[in-house]
This record gives structure tokens, C-alpha cells and sequence, in this order.
């Protein structure tokens, strides 16, 4: 299971500069609008410092982190849903995409012209909904009469048109999707293949001059013109230089400007935690790997991301904490601790687990 996130933004906000820094590729980041011309895609490594603990204890051969799929598009402008710019062509390529990622400019620079003139990040944020708001419509447009003449036909259940048509009301009223749809009652699940763009959890990333980066009434305000989702504040430039740097030169330059933590790692975190995700761990001479699992799933469903025949002959799950195995040193002394726990198919598992399952087909 991998998490994509699609990301989207003005022309000449810094999407491309901050996908060259996620994925260490040399996009094309130019100052004119539509640099991105074909979407760019990017697989990256969840940062989690357990791996490195675990694979020293088992002397595994090779680490093998959970991974986030980045697609970057081209910048929207105002009048995209509308064959503006690139049109609807591009928002085809994230609507697959668990999460859309908007990358809001704050920073200033006289050398990288703004597409409206000016730097406003509301401004800016209420463009890029409108014109998913405007995308979604025209889909429920055309299959709003397709889904009623299922639900006459009794082929679709009625439930679908009855989400379909508040989703629509939502829209009209220029609320988005994952803002609006649970308090009215809008069970976005009926028509979650319709692939509505509004509808998918929304992060921010505000990209920013150095000083904003410690400036907590400036991220207030921010955070206020995104909640409840998620804000990230980052500065795109120092973002590629870190990512040219190893682990202990690039904490160095993060603390210089008075930071812990890249804003790229936040994002693969928080992307996590947006969509209810965690990872359990596995351990071995030959890897130590992290899996992707929904918050919630039991001990038979995670097996089975390993592999289906893992879920249907599932028997028992072997379950120590990774706090426990770091002290302890190894399985066999967690088990002489009683540390090691073996757990059946109700377990719902925790993040961090490290698991060994067995099971029998």
C-alpha cells in the first residue's frame, strides 16, 4: 500500500524546486508559468529512524522504509476548469492521488514574478479551490443524470444520487468536498469512484522566506486559513540544499536557521496521519522493512499487504514493541522478558509493532 499525494499550486509558487528536493531529481523549475509541462512522479522514502535500530540488531542486508508517491502538475490558474492555462488535462493525473498537497507562496522575490502580481496567500488558496470546486461540478454534471438513470433502473442504490446530489449543493455553495461533506451529512463513500478532486484530504505546504520559518504569529495566521487541515512551512531553496547533504550537515543548517526538521519529512509525516496511516515493522538478516497499513486494521489484515495467502492462513502473530527489542537487544531475550506477545486475529495492531506472523496454506 502506498500513500500518493498530488500537488498542486500556482504557476511559480516553488512546486517543482520542492519536488526536486523530495525526490533529489532534476525537474525543471523555471520562472514562467507551465515549466511542468508532463506530470512528474516521485517515489519517496518515509524517514523513520527505527529501521536503522532494527536492522543493527537482526544485521539485516538492505532497509526498506514505507514510501509516499509525489505527483507534480502544472500550475493551475485562474480558469483552468475552464481550458485555461493546461486546462482540465492535468487535474486527470491526480484525481487517483490519496491526498492533494497545495503549495501556497508567502516568500517574496523580485526575480520570480507572481502570476496574479502580487503575494497573497489567501488569495491564492481560494484561486486553486475554485478551480477544483469548478472541476468536481462539471463531473457530477455529466454523471448526475447517468447515476439517476441507474437508481430508476434499480441498478445503482439510491444512496449514490442521494450523495451525489450533496455533494453537488456543496459545491454550489464553493465549499470544498473534505471541508463541508461530513458535517452535511454527505457520505462521500457512495461515489468515490466518481474521483472527486475537493473530496480528498487537503495538506498545505506555505513556502516562505527563511525568517517566516520560526515566525509563529505569521504561521498562526496561516494555519487559520487552512483548518482543520494540516500546514506546513518550509523554504523550497533551503529544502534542495539540505536534501545535497548528509544526515548530520543538513540538521546542522536546518538548526542554523532555528528548525529540527526538514519541512519535506512534516510532509511525508503528516500526509501519513492525514489519511490514517502507520507502520508495522518486520525483521530479518535478509531485510528490515516498514509496511503501510490503515490505523485500525487487525493483525490478519496487515499480514495480508505482505502477501493474500499471509491473511487467509493466518494463525497466530508474534507482536514485541519496538521500544522493547531496542532495550532488550534481541527476540530471544524479549521473549524471556515476556515482552514478546502472541497475538491472534482479533489484534489490532499498533504503530511500530514488529511482527513475525505465522500462518499456515
Amino acid at each position: 500500500m502506498a500513500l500518493t499525494i498530488g500537488i498542486v499550486g500556482l504557476p511559480n509558487v516553488g512546486k517543482s524546486t520542492m519536488f526536486n528536493a523530495l525526490t533529489k531529481n532534476n525537474v525543471l523549475a523555471a520562472n514562467y508559468p507551465f515549466a511542468t509541462i508532463e506530470p512528474n512522479i516521485g517515489v519517496v522514502p518515509l524517514p523513520d529512524p527505527r529501521l536503522a535500530g532494527l536492522a543493527q540488531i537482526y544485521d539485516s542486508k538492505q532497509i526498506l522504509p514505507a514510501t509516499v508517491s509525489f505527483v507534480d502538475i502544472a500550475g493551475i490558474v485562474r480558469g483552468a476548469s475552464e481550458g485555461e492555462g493546461l486546462g482540465n488535462k492535468f487535474l486527470a493525473s491526480i484525481r487517483e492521488a490519496d491526498a492533494i498537497c497545495q503549495v501556497v507562496r508567502a516568500f517574496h522575490d523580485d526575480d520570480v514574478v507572481h502570476v496574479d502580481g502580487k503575494i497573497s496567500p489567501a488569495s491564492d488558496i481560494e484561486t486553486i479551490h475554485t478551480e477544483l470546486i469548478l472541476a468536481d461540478l462539471q463531473t457530477l454534471e455529466k454523471a448526475l443524470p447517468r447515476i439517476d438513470k441507474e437508481v430508476k433502473g434499480k441498478k445503482t442504490d439510491k444512496a449514490v444520487l442521494v450523495a451525489a446530489q450533496g455533494a453537488q449543493q456543496l459545491l454550489d455553495a464553493g465549499t470544498t468536498l473534505y471541508a463541508g461533506a461530513e458535517a452535511a451529512g454527505v457520505d462521500l463513500t457512495q461515489i468515490k469512484e466518481l474521483g472527486l478532486l475537493t473530496g480528498k484530504p487537503f495538506l498545505y505546504v506555505f513556502n516562505v522566506d527563511e525568517d517566516q520559518l520560526t515566525d509563529e504569529e505569521f504561521q498562526s495566521s496561516m494555519h487559520a486559513l487552512v483548518t482543520p487541515a494540516d500546514a506546513i512551512f518550509l523554504n523550497a531553496k533551503l529544502e534542495m540544499d539540505v536534501a545535497e547533504l548528509d544526515d548530520a550537515d543538513a540538521l546542522e543548517l536546518l538548526q542554523s536557521v532555528g528548525v529540527e526538521e526538514s519541512g519535506l519529512n512534516q510532509l511525508a509525516h503528516k500526509g501519513f496521519r492525514t489519511l490514517g496511516l502507520q507502520t508495522y515493522l518486520t525483521a530479518g538478516p535478509k531485510e528490515t522493512r516498514a509496511w503501510t497499513i490503515h490505523t485500525g486494521w487487525t493483525a490478519p489484515q496487515a499480514a495480508g499487504v505482505i502477501h493474500t495467502d499471509f491473511q487467509k492462513g493466518f494463525i497466530k502473530a508474534e507482536v514485541i514493541s519496538y521500544d522493547d527489542l531496542i532495550k532488550l537487544r534481541s527476540v530471544q531475550e524479549a521473549r524471556a522478558h515476556g515482552r514478546a506477545r502472541m497475538e491472534g486475529k482479533d489484534y489490532v495492531m499498533q504503530d511500530g509493532d514488529v511482527v513475525e506472523f505465522r500462518f499456515n496454506v
